[in-house]
């Protein structure tokens, strides 16, 4: 059998990471993958690594908002960038997941997903560098959704292969360690940012951000593409879209995943808002670059800090995590606007919107924890593979029809649309207080 040359101080890296005698013992992959575990998990480690570190600098909750902000693109477009950026990474799930895994080999689709996201952010870049205005946010919106498409397309991938190569009990720390570097990286650009104080007369220092997260997605594919990948099955290739729609009628007769289903649709808010929060701080302290790096530098903080305040929590009651974290969201935003619309000392200080950033991104952190916990626990086997479906497709699809939140930029203020946001993750809050507790 042919067997892999993995230098042994990479052997004794990943033994010491791990934290195991016997660094190769494997569940569930074949006996050929198993031989290439230490190589596989650290160039995967790599991979992500780098497209968590693009994902910080070309972020649609704060520099693709700031960005806005900074060419002049209309006020009612922010409110598109993040439902574009969820629903188009959920779409491609829904109907390529059965065709990807028809293909033996399914790690040059996550290198293709990489490729065309290094594309797109590129072109967002030349579009910031070229355009202004409406012309820019459009173009801007429209490489975002091919941006969104692209990185659904790594998703799917992404699952496939880390399951055939990667043993069972060592996927955590892949995506853990990837996390935790970018996290930390995040954090360092933060402050660096944070650092400059003038205002940039030019979109020069933007492109150069979203120039970096191309180059950062395209090392992540070059990466990817040495990973040892066996060919595997190719059972199982159904299209999730057209499963799910046969199985909505559990939402009329499971009262409780319906209740489940409502109480996801109205924490949508500590998402939508986040773009809202860059805004009011470029509307009472300008575009200068130390405000964005306050937003990243938040940003990386909390991706760095949420998972550990969660975890722990969500194993005694994620429905808790789910409505605590819920809970905060939604208060923070009714404090947001009214730090916002009445005079106060806070309102005009960027820090003051980049540290309410931070709790809102700590908060949504606790909302996906809690909420993707409490629908593993609520139910198992082939029931649970039905709830992941039905609830992805809904929501997909409201994620479509949030468009409608970006019309009222014209005649609400970013303030006023964070009111109504968070006035609906308390209503989903109230939802959430009926499900009955499932650990």
């Amino acid at each position: 059998m042919e067997r892999a040359s993995a230098p042994g101080r990479l052997d004794r890296i990943y033994q010491a990471i791990v934290n195991e005698e016997d660094a190769r013992v494997c569940t569930d992959i074949s006996e050929q993958a198993c031989h290439y575990v230490p190589r596989n998990f650290f160039l995967i480690a790599i991979s992500h690594t780098l497209s968590n570190l693009g994902d910080h600098l070309a972020n649609p909750k704060t520099v693709l908002a700031w960005l806005f902000g900074f060419v002049g693109a209309p006020a009612s477009l922010v409110g598109l960038l993040v439902p574009i950026r969820e629903s188009g990474s959920m779409v491609p799930q829904l109907f390529i997941a059965g065709f990807v895994r028809r293909l033996s080999r399914r790690k040059f689709v996550w290198v293709a997903g990489s490729f065309l996201q290094a594309l797109a952010v590129l072109g967002i870049g030349l579009a910031a560098a070229l355009l202004t205005g409406a012309t820019a946010g459009w173009l801007i919106l429209s490489l975002l959704v091919v941006f969104s498409l692209s990185r659904g397309l790594s998703s799917v991938a992404s699952k496939d292969v880390l399951g055939k190569t990667i043993p069972k009990t060592r996927r955590g720390r892949v995506a853990g360690l990837g996390a935790t570097i970018s996290g930390v990286t995040a954090v360092l650009l933060g402050i660096y940012l944070g650092a400059i104080h003038e205002e940039p007369s030019s979109p020069l220092p933007y492109v150069m951000m979203l120039l970096g997260a191309a180059l950062l997605w395209l090392s992540a594919g070059l990466t990817y593409a040495n990973v040892r990948e066996f060919p595997g099955e190719t059972e199982g290739g159904g299209n999730a879209f057209w499963e799910a729609l046969r199985r909505l009628d559990l939402l009329r007769t499971d009262r409780n995943f319906r209740r489940f289903v409502i109480t996801r649709a109205l924490l949508l808010c500590s998402a939508l808002s986040a773009p809202f929060y860059v805004i009011l701080a470029q509307q009472q302290h300008g575009t200068d670059l130390q405000t964005l790096g306050a937003f990243v530098l938040a940003y990386g903080l909390a991706s760095s800090l949420s998972a550990a305040l969660w975890g722990a929590m969500a194993d005694v009651s994620s429905r808790r995590v789910l409505l605590r974290a819920a809970t905060m969201a939604a208060l923070l935003g009714v404090a947001v606007f009214a730090v916002a619309t009445f005079d106060n000392p806070l309102r005009h200080s960027g820090w003051t919107y980049a540290a309410a950033f931070f709790l809102l991104s700590v908060a949504h952190s606790g909302v996906r924890l809690g909420r993707k916990t409490y629908i593993i626990d609520m139910a198992g086997g082939n029931r649970r593979t039905d709830y992941v479906a039905v609830s992805n497709t809904v929501i997909g699809i409201i994620l479509l029809l949030t468009g409608s939140i970006a019309a009222l930029a014209t005649v609400v203020t970013p303030a006023g649309i964070i009111l109504i946001l968070s006035l609906c993750g308390l209503i989903g809050v109230a939802t959430g207080a009926t499900l009955p507790e499932v650990e």
